[in-house]
């Protein structure tokens, strides 16, 4: 593909801001498409095949924007898709998330760390392979945190609901002794602030997109070296706007207009 002048980012809703800020820092003058699937959020608890299924969708039409780099910012289409994008085209880099267990595993002190992330995320045969490499003689104890998404995609990321089910989430892992905890959701970082307040200073919050970002720009490919042309962000959603547009104010201090798209009855996204 010629005439690749911007980086494709994509999330099941809004956790891919968290993403998204960490790049802007990073290459403050490129071009960024960024797409929020929010008519399908949460993905996590949908089948690996549908999220493949998006996820292969959602490539095909950051491709025809012409990005020539795609950042899966989602932990669950990473698990799901993430390899079969990569076969699938094997000419454009892409970047994914891995839960970061490993870190955890050599920064804790109790050896008791703790995962929160989606159930597909969990399910997926790429989190299993991070623990049994790098988690060997450490407990790893895991939540999916029912009902957190949700939350975030409203907006509300200090309300009682949102303390509710970080509480219940996290009040057994302190029990047991965890002084790491990993965000295994790209939703999860925006609520850091709450879980530092509930868990204290002694434990430790591992959030992969500063890494994640990282990588995008270490495997950048020669036509992004430079940027070209006027820099511009451009955020889609395929759903409701208004959460997408507020979150990403506040977190990247920058004002956005955000672009809707809808999927046909064919689960394909317009390509104009």
């Amino acid at each position: 593909m010629t005439g690749e002048r911007k980086i494709g980012i994509f999330d099941s809703g809004v956790g891919g801001l968290s993403v998204l800020r960490q790049l802007t820092g990073l290459l403050p003058e490129h071009s960024i498409i960024y797409l929020a699937d929010q008519a399908h959020v949460p993905y996590g608890p949908r089948t690996l095949e549908e999220v493949q299924a998006f996820s292969f969708e959602i490539t095909r039409w950051l491709l025809m924007q012409h990005c020539g780099e795609i950042i899966v910012a989602c932990n669950t289409a990473s698990a799901a898709a993430l390899h079969k994008l990569r076969k699938a085209y094997p000419n454009i880099p892409f970047v994914g998330m891995e839960p970061a267990v490993k870190p955890a595993a050599e920064q804790t002190h109790t050896g008791v760390v703790g995962v929160i992330a989606t159930p597909a995320t969990f399910q997926g045969e790429l989190y299993a392979s991070v623990v049994e490499r790098f988690a060997s003689g450490v407990t790893v104890l895991e939540d999916t945190c029912p009902g957190l998404v949700e939350q975030i995609e409203a907006g509300n990321l200090e309300g009682d609901e949102t303390r509710r089910i970080l509480e219940k989430a996290l009040f057994p892992m302190l029990e047991k002794g965890i002084d790491t905890i990993v965000m295994g959701c790209t939703h999860f970082p925006f609520v850091i602030p709450l879980i530092q307040q509930i868990t204290g200073p002694n434990v430790r919050v591992i959030d992969p997109a500063p890494a994640v970002a990282r990588q995008a720009v270490r495997v950048l490919p020669e036509t992004l070296q430079q940027p070209q042309g006027d820099r511009s962000i451009r955020l889609y959603s395929t759903g409701e706007t208004t959460g997408l547009e507020n979150l990403a104010r506040t977190s990247i201090k920058e004002t956005f207009s955000v672009h809707t798209i809808r999927w046909n009855a064919d689960n394909h996204l317009p390509l104009s």
